[in-house]
């Protein structure tokens, strides 16, 4: 199969594709005249990486998963190992923008929102203000 229906089968990008091959997660045979030459085991790899990395693997959690998926003498305790690393990933960034998402919103509280310039969304992207401390000049937030 070309690489057109390789892209088609596995749901991924013809370029990703090509960048997976470049970097040795996939390697198509090659048929006389050079072109790509994709066979069910490189259509199931192909798959494994879109779901893959649709879970959030990375390229380097990505190519070692694939060697456990291909090591039929695998530990299950090492691919649950990674994926509850990657579990306290997640979680590390839920909370990263639950941190965020509250500074925001103090922002749009601290703003009138109204027709005048002053700004304290602007002020503290500009560095001149922290979200909720008093403007001291009018008593305001």
């Amino acid at each position: 199969m070309n690489i057109g229906e390789a892209s088609e089968h596995s749901g991924l990008p013809v370029k990703t594709i090509r960048y997976y091959e470049d970097i040795g997660l996939v390697r198509p045979l090659r048929s006389e005249n050079g072109y790509r030459d994709f066979v069910d085991s490189d259509l199931q790899r192909l798959k494994f990486l879109q779901r893959a990395r649709s879970l959030g693997f990375s390229i380097d959690e990505c190519r070692e998963l694939l060697s456990l998926y291909e090591d039929r003498n695998r530990a299950s305790a090492d691919v649950k190992a990674i994926t509850h690393a990657k579990i306290k990933e997640v979680d590390r960034k839920i909370e990263e923008l639950r941190s965020l998402r509250k500074v925001l919103s103090e922002l749009v509280t601290a703003c009138h929102g109204d027709d005048r310039p002053d700004c304290p969304i602007i002020d503290d992207l500009s560095g001149q203000h922290e979200p909720g401390q008093q403007d001291e000049s009018n008593g305001r937030n």
